[in-house]
């Protein structure tokens, strides 16, 4: 009998064995990141990289993650976005709205090869899109700003003026005059996304016009050191800059993106992963205010507070008008009782009243 029972096992050793070579585990899924900045403590770029790491901790041996920093926009871009598939990345995530075309086009030539293009708004069968809603951030923001500012003047350092800048600049206005009905903005250009240098003159520009609260959707954290060395307010974007302007920062706008990035790495190991668009906002968890600086009242943070619950909750829509949204220009764009869709919100190409500034347009 024992001999029959050491005969069975070691058959079962065999089996066992065997099954173990001819099934070895499956490989891990190769993932790719383009950063169109370098990565540096806060900022843009820092919070993709926060996603990145986020989801190595959260599938540890299942995926292998890669990046690419400072990457600029154009050919360039396509260059590294198809070098990174032709080494085997399975899904490639591309964080920045210049990268949509190339992505795009990199695309058609690996169709077993899974894109994210993040503020794209182009999918195909193996490209997908996502986006943040920044507005609902922005208007939270601005109701800080208009608790905090003494001369009724804030500034804003824009990048460029696509839809998404200036739904950001309309929503900081609507929510600073909501508990601030004289405040104004003054809106400075600058047709780069990540120039420090650029980012602090045209900070310093503003202060020097009466501005005492300032905001900024760049890349660097050139505008919070700016603040901080003329003793003025800022708000933070894209990540807490408490580091960098410890005095200085009133509120931070950050992006939150390990959730989407760990989703959608599920869904490729998974087999499921599909061409879609998501835009997600307070609600889902992908924008989020807080990170209050000491100079801000505690009723002001509970007031913060409270508004970002209610957009959580769909009781507030910063493009909802209690009255006649007007224009800088004096055109009606939001009729009383009226709110703007999201196809209206994604093709804005206007600025609030209370915004002192035009649109840049782009020449070519």
């Amino acid at each position: 009998m024992y001999k029959n029972l050491a005969a069975a096992f070691a058959a079962a050793c065999c089996i066992s064995s065997a099954f173990s070579q001819s099934a070895p585990a499956a490989p891990p899924l190769k993932i790719g990141f383009v950063y169109v900045a370098p990565i540096t403590d806060a900022g843009w770029v820092r919070q993709h990289e926060e996603g990145r790491q986020a989801v190595e901790a959260a599938l540890p041996g299942r995926v292998k993650t890669t990046y690419v920093e400072n990457v600029p926009e154009g050919p360039d871009a396509e260059r590294v976005i198809r070098d990174l598939a032709r080494q085997g990345n399975k899904l490639i995530f591309t964080p920045s709205f210049g990268y949509m075309e190339p992505t795009l086009k990199v695309a058609r030539d690996f169709p077993d090869v899974k894109f994210e293009s993040i503020t794209g708004y182009k999918t195909a069968p193996n490209v997908a899109t996502a986006n943040a809603r920044y507005y609902e951030g922005r208007y939270l923001a601005g109701i800080a700003a208009g608790r905090m500012t003494k001369t009724h003047v804030a500034g804003y350092v824009a990048g460029f003026p696509i839809p998404e800048v200036l739904q950001g600049i309309n929503a900081f206005t609507l929510g600073m005059r909501s508990v601030d009905p004289k405040a104004v903005v003054k809106v400075v250009w600058l047709d780069a996304w990540f120039d420090p240098p650029k980012e602090r003159d045209a900070a310093m520009t503003l202060f020097d016009q009466g501005v005492d609260v300032i905001s900024f959707h760049t890349g660097s954290t050139a505008v919070m050191a700016a603040a901080q060395e003329r003793g003025k307010m800022a708000v933070a974007y894209h990540s807490d800059m408490r580091k960098v302007a410890p005095d200085a920062q009133i509120i931070a706008v950050t992006h939150q993106w390990g959730g989407y990035y760990t989703q959608r790495a599920r869904a490729v190991l998974d087999g499921i992963w599909k061409s879609g668009d998501v835009w997600g906002g307070v609600k889902e968890g992908m924008i989020r205010v807080g990170d209050f600086g000491p100079k801000v009242p505690k009723a002001v943070q509970q007031e913060v507070l409270a508004r970002q619950q209610d957009i959580a909750a769909g009781r507030l829509q910063p493009f909802r008008a209690v009255t006649d949204v007007r224009d800088n220009e004096g055109h009606v764009v939001i009729p009383k009782g009226g709110a703007l869709s999201d196809a209206q919100i994604l093709q804005m190409n206007w600025l609030v009243e209370g915004v002192q500034g035009r649109i840049a347009r782009r020449a070519g």
